[in-house]
């Protein structure tokens, strides 16, 4: 069996550097992996310059439309630069099944146009992961969604990347806090909440990402020097782990969503056996505070910030414990393994159903 694995990243360049063991697998949600369940595996060739959503999607098509290989099924990282493909799909004229990662919980337009393409698009998917039951639970509240072509998986680290990480790095002496996300970040909560404590924080984060200009909020906020940020160019998971490895807990402060913003963070920490501190986002797959792997904060509550933060520098044990048990959960459920097997069944049974 082979498959046609498409992403909006630079395959070419991020699979060498995963090769090098600078470049976290789960990243690439299994194609990395897919070769050890039988499955081969075609990348698409994409190139990063094309940003523009129709241009991308043009491009996209004509890729996969001219490519004269054989495989059997199309497997895409989201639908992003794959809609004409998908349209194509729904109207039969694009014969390969079309499986996707859906990101965000299918929603109700209230353009009834807009709609109307919407139900014709969905028919284009053969079928979809999703993160967590609660992202399928609000699809199924529109009647775009199909129960049936819809999967929860345990989308989860790669296990051996940060094991080489801890190797290479230690992890004797962590120390302070660290802010590694992009996505939709809180940023003043976050600030503000550090700002009334002695704790020390490092924020990297991108100078912008998801229409959020970052310089300028930051601008625009009381930065005290306990407080350093730090803004990156590109893509660096492997500099970035070596960072996260030495802290003593990561913190994820997020802006309310409905869908699982900050889970990338959250399933490294898991990884490196550090707690985490995190906007209480119930679209998660796991519990945090039941799982007992950190503490949730009600979105834009500084207050409950502080109080989290102080916990967690004053019960280093306990914190310590929070690690250990995350790193748990991800060597049980949220890893890169699991992660691949359950999406290779899925693929295989795809591939089978129509031959």
């Amino acid at each position: 069996m082979r498959v046609y694995f498409y992403h909006t990243q630079d395959l070419a360049t991020v699979y060498e550097q995963w090769r090098e063991h600078r470049f976290p697998g789960h990243l690439l949600y299994g194609a990395t992996h897919l070769e050890r369940h039988g499955i081969d595996v075609v990348m698409h060739l994409y190139k990063p310059d094309y940003t523009k959503r129709m241009r991308l999607t043009w491009l996209t098509a004509w890729r996969i439309l001219t490519y004269r290989q054989h495989y059997d099924v199309l497997y895409g990282t989201s639908f992003r630069g794959l809609e004409l493909i998908i349209f194509l799909r729904a109207l039969h004229l694009y014969r390969k099944p079309v499986v996707i990662w859906h990101h965000q919980p299918v929603a109700k337009s209230g353009n009834k146009l807009r709609e109307m393409f919407a139900r014709l698009f969905y028919r284009g998917i053969d079928h979809a992961f999703f993160f967590s039951d609660k992202l399928i639970e609000e699809s199924l509240k529109s009647s775009k969604a199909n129960a049936d072509r819809m999967q929860t998986v345990h989308w989860g680290a790669d296990l051996d990347f940060y094991d080489r990480v801890m190797k290479e790095t230690g992890t004797d002496g962590r120390s302070g806090f660290i802010s590694t996300g992009k996505e939709r970040r809180d940023m003043p909560t976050l600030v503000t909440a550090f700002g009334r404590t002695s704790e020390q924080l490092d924020i990297y984060v991108a100078h912008s990402a998801c229409n959020d200009d970052y310089e300028k909020i930051f601008g625009g906020l009381t930065v005290r020097s306990n407080i350093k940020v730090h803004f990156l160019n590109g893509l660096v998971p492997y500099e970035l782990a070596k960072k996260v490895c030495r802290a003593q807990c990561a913190v994820i402060c997020c802006k309310e969503t409905n869908y699982t913003v900050g889970l990338t963070t959250l399933v490294e920490a898991f990884a490196l056996g550090i707690p985490v501190i995190c906007s209480r986002n119930v679209t998660f797959a796991m519990d945090i505070d039941k799982c007992g792997v950190g503490i949730t904060v009600p979105y834009y509550d500084a207050d409950g910030w502080e109080r989290a933060i102080t916990y967690i520098a004053n019960h280093p044990t306990e914190a310590a414990e929070m690690g250990r048990r995350g790193r748990e959960l991800a060597e049980k459920l949220f890893n890169l393994e699991n992660c691949t097997r359950e999406v290779a069944e899925k693929l295989k049974e795809i591939c089978n159903t129509h031959r």
